[in-house]
């Protein structure tokens, strides 16, 4: 299942429908851009704790999924922390294939 989540962060990228990066996702959250953030599971806990805190300011929904590996290779990067998701579909579906991922945990 986690491959579709990747995938569907693929197309948002190709589509030019994403940010990646630190400042690149901050910058988009803060300006209200961002309509989602998907932080991977290996951040760190002080990367963890800002993007909670910063996503939770402007309520922007944030979740932690996959490697940093993982985020890099979906958006054509070597390696990722977050990824902002800036269109509505992509956001609606893959924050619907994240439910479905946790339900069947």
């Amino acid at each position: 299942m986690k491959d579709k989540v990747l995938s569907l962060i693929s197309l948002a990228t190709k589509a030019g429908k994403t940010v990646s990066g630190e400042f690149a996702v901050e910058k988009a959250v803060k300006k209200r851009k961002a309509l989602v953030v998907i932080v991977s599971d290996e951040a760190s806990m002080r990367s963890k704790k800002m993007y909670s805190d910063m996503c939770s300011f402007y309520k922007v929904p944030l979740y932690f999924y996959g490697k940093k590996e993982e985020l890099g290779q979906f958006t054509g990067k070597t390696f990722r922390v977050c990824v902002g998701i800036l269109d509505e579909g992509f956001k609606n579906s893959i924050v619907k294939q994240l439910e479905l991922n946790s339900k069947e945990i």
